[in-house]
């Protein structure tokens, strides 16, 4: 199926369970339809980074960030995401994300003005920093039991 939001309402975007078991979810809304979608952190990790190099070409001008992404009441996931594209309308000053499924069937476009782009974004590097601090050697993600970091290659005990 493919979701196209032209003009959303609101765009969500949080976590469900505990740091190093998280489930990552993206909500949109517009109107009376709301479609969830699955992420893994490094790809909205990713799309943040990407939407603020995009927003730095942008002018600058009046507008207010919207602060309010928290998720609405879990619903069912609609399909879990492969791809992540964005194209961008300098003129318009709009950024189209859109959402591929993994299994290519679905897809969920949204069209964000630069306000919801720049509140999303931050929004997401927010929520990436609240998981488990990255190793200094690695940057893979270190966890409370251990990390063996492939840097040491088994020469120092893991980092605690």
């Amino acid at each position: 199926m493919n979701y196209v939001f032209d003009a959303p309402d609101k765009v969500m975007v949080g976590v469900r369970g505990e740091v190093g078991n998280r489930l990552f979810l993206l909500q949109a809304r517009q109107g009376r339809r709301l479609v969830i979608i699955k992420c893994e952190k490094m790809q909205l990790a990713a799309l943040a980074e990407w939407l603020g190099q995009v927003l730095n070409d942008f002018a600058r001008g009046p507008g207010h960030l919207p602060d309010d992404f928290t998720l609405e009441p879990e619903y069912e996931v609609d399909f879990a995401v492969g791809d992540i594209s964005i194209a961008v309308d300098e003129d318009e000053q709009y950024i189209e994300v859109t959402f591929e499924s993994m299994d290519d069937e679905d897809d969920l476009e949204l069209t964000l003005s630069k306000e919801w782009a720049g509140g999303l974004a931050i929004a997401i590097r927010l929520l990436v920093e609240q998981g488990r601090p990255p190793c200094p050697l690695c940057e893979g993600p270190l966890d409370p039991k251990g990390h063996d970091c492939p840097r040491t290659n088994g020469h120092r005990p893991p980092i605690r």
